[in-house]
């Protein structure tokens, strides 16, 4: 695999007020603060879930009142919020948000929306527990970074206080933003405060890097890192930051330590190969990279940077075998489904071409993409017609 990072991007949320950190033990000497400009504004936790004065007035206005006294107030909240007819937020997965970012924008990814119902939640005076999903590894990319995906949702329920003992069920409920099918029966585990910050915080640092702001990322990063020092996912951004910096010593360090928690980790293997061929250290690498191989023998994005490879080359049938691997093994990114797409369209194939547009325009998250799919599958509709 080319990529140049392999950064988890959990999806998920956080409460959290707690003041600024000293490093723990543990930290120690991983930081090099010196080494990067200073933030124009700090990442703080407080600001996540910090309702804005606009917020305030929601919560207060007519609508969501008759909610909360029609249906109680969680299945109230839920309604108010998330019917299309009234509040009409959208999913977006471009960029997380806090909680008073999600609620101007009226769009946020699975993370931002989370955090703004727990704002409001909380608000209203419900606790709030936050809950991983154990779901299949999922991948996605951002540029050459290599971003896999995780899940979370939260269950809103009464204060213990007004529970009935004998009805304890129908005291809370599970809020996902998953089509219900897609999370029938799946397990879940739940979420420390310090966790959930630190997936947030590490959220903004891979979206920092993406944007090419290394010094921000650092800072998002270190934070991640200071929330939760047994969150060994932000070590490993930490890691890219690094390496993204130029400094190959401490990003090697970086995820030497990783590797001694996390022997069979694959994404920090790829990350420290990569880091010791920055560095000259062939040999070292190719160590790493065979024993990747061993139990890794096709990872993520494998079969679709082979497909790209053979649409640069005309190959278009043998791309259209690769980018089909990549499908079958994950029906539900965009980008495979569009590749696909065109390798069926440069064989001819225009029915299949618009088959898997069709598909990819279903399954995007962004609003970006899906206007691109669009007008794309605009076009080939008019072509086909011509055809």
């Amino acid at each position: 695999m080319k990529s140049l990072a392999a950064i988890v991007l959990a999806l998920s949320l956080v409460a959290c007020s707690s003041p600024p950190l000293q490093a723990p033990p543990a930290t120690m000497g991983l930081f090099a603060d010196q080494a990067f400009a200073p933030p124009a504004k700090p990442p703080a936790a407080i600001d996540v879930f910090a309702l804005s004065d606009e917020m305030r007035s929601y919560l207060a206005s007519g609508e969501m009142s008759s909610q909360l006294r029609l249906k109680g107030r969680q299945r109230g909240l839920i309604e108010a919020l998330y019917n299309k007819k009234q509040l009409r937020l959208e999913y977006d997965s471009a960029l997380t948000r806090n909680a008073s970012e999600a609620f101007a924008a009226r769009t946020g990814n699975c993370l931002s929306l989370v955090i703004m119902t727990a704002a409001f939640a909380r608000e209203l005076g419900m606790e709030v527990q936050f809950q991983s999903v154990l779901t299949e590894e999922v991948w996605g990319r951002s540029g050459d970074l290599y971003l896999s995906m995780g899940h979370v949702n939260l269950s809103l329920s009464k204060r213990r206080s007004e529970v009935v003992a004998s009805y304890p069920e129908a005291d809370s409920l599970v809020v996902d933003f998953m089509p219900a099918a897609d999370i029938r029966g799946q397990r879940t585990r739940a979420i420390s405060e310090e966790n959930i910050v630190a997936m947030y915080m590490s959220n903004r640092a891979a979206e920092s890097l993406a944007a090419g702001q290394v010094d921000e990322a650092y800072w998002w990063i270190r934070e991640a890192i200071l929330r939760d020092p047994k969150y060994l996912s932000a070590y490993n951004t930490l890691g890219v930051v690094y390496r993204r910096h130029g400094d190959l010593q401490r990003a090697e360090r970086v995820f030497q330590q990783v590797l001694e928690r996390e022997p069979g980790n694959t994404q920090v293997m790829a990350n420290l190969a990569l880091t010791l061929e920055d560095q000259g250290r062939l040999a070292d690498a190719q160590v790493l990279r065979t024993h990747l191989a061993q139990i890794q023998p096709n990872p993520p994005f494998s079969y679709f940077n082979r497909g790209l490879t053979a649409m640069r080359q005309g190959d278009f049938k043998a791309a259209k075998q690769l980018f089909t691997k990549e499908v079958d093994r994950a029906a539900y990114y965009h980008e495979f489904h569009f590749w696909l797409a065109l390798a069926h369209y440069a064989l001819g194939e225009l029915p299949q071409a618009r088959q898997q547009l069709t598909l990819a325009l279903d399954n995007t998250t962004t609003r970006r993409d899906h206007d691109l799919y669009a007008a794309k599958l605009d076009k080939l509709r008019a072509a086909s017609r011509a055809h």
